[in-house]
């Protein structure tokens, strides 16, 4: 695969979210990326040890920033070839699509994830 440049539009898995952004930097292990639209918000809690509550903390995981930089790694980043939608509008499906896919769920971790999406929602939306 050929190396992605700088100003080129990709996707970036960050944690357990997904974002469309623009490659801002190269390094030879890494990508600067800038965040544009988010795809798939993040999960709730603790990264190590997904859909458990028994851990230390249970984070509250907001979706990156609009503008925000991440270092990535390269074989987290592929190129994106369609329209970016507007940043505000993809949180908002992706947090609709979090909300949605915890309907099904009657566990502890489901409910410390809904809690946790009733503060994010507050935050996002206000």
């Amino acid at each position: 695969m050929s190396e992605l440049q700088v100003g080129s539009t990709v996707t970036v898995l960050n944690k357990t979210g997904k974002y469309i952004g623009e490659i801002t930097a190269v390094t030879e292990q890494s990508y600067l990326v800038r965040i544009a639209a988010v795809l798939k918000h993040p999960m709730q809690g603790d990264l190590h040890n997904p859909k458990q509550v028994d851990v230390a903390m249970f984070h509250i995981r907001k979706a990156l920033a609009y503008r925000e930089q991440i270092n990535a790694p390269k074989n987290l980043v592929k190129p994106y070839d369609g329209e970016v939608p507007d940043y505000k509008e993809s949180l908002k499906a992706a947090f609709e699509q979090l909300k949605d896919s915890l309907q099904e769920g009657n566990d502890e971790w489901t409910a410390y994830s809904k809690a946790a999406a009733a503060e994010l929602e507050k935050d996002y939306f206000k």
